[in-house]
């Protein structure tokens, strides 16, 4: 099992960057892929990208593609999530997420940080 803590959120400016870390306690967590989603306000929530447990192969969503850029420590145990040119409509609640490398959600997640871009 593997407990997830997110940080990083804020709010910035259109075009802005943000740096959002996920740090996992257990000593599986290498063993873990591992992804990010986020929530919009009355939307669901949606895949923005994974990383595999050796932090070789990387997915995202189309929407954040040459963007964002996922990655993670496991040494430090902590997965990042580094936006740049981030949009308004980037706006939403960012989870982390522990056990799949697909669009499907793992089992395990954190309690989500908040990112607000302002146009």
């Amino acid at each position: 099992q593997v407990q997830l803590v997110e940080s990083g959120g804020g709010l910035v400016q259109a075009g802005g960057s943000l740096r959002l870390s996920c740090a996992a306690s257990g000593r599986t967590f290498s063993t873990y892929a591992m992804a990010w989603f986020r929530q919009a306000p009355g939307k669901e929530r949606e895949f923005v990208a994974a990383i595999n447990w050796q932090g070789i192969t990387r997915s995202y969503a189309d929407s954040v593609k040459g963007r964002f850029t996922i990655s993670r420590d496991n040494f430090k145990n902590t997965m990042y999530l580094e936006m740049n040119s981030l949009k308004p409509e980037d706006t939403a609640v960012y989870y982390c997420n522990a056990g799949s490398f697909t669009t499907v959600a793992g089992a395990y997640w954190g309690q989500g940080t908040q990112v607000t871009v302002s146009s």
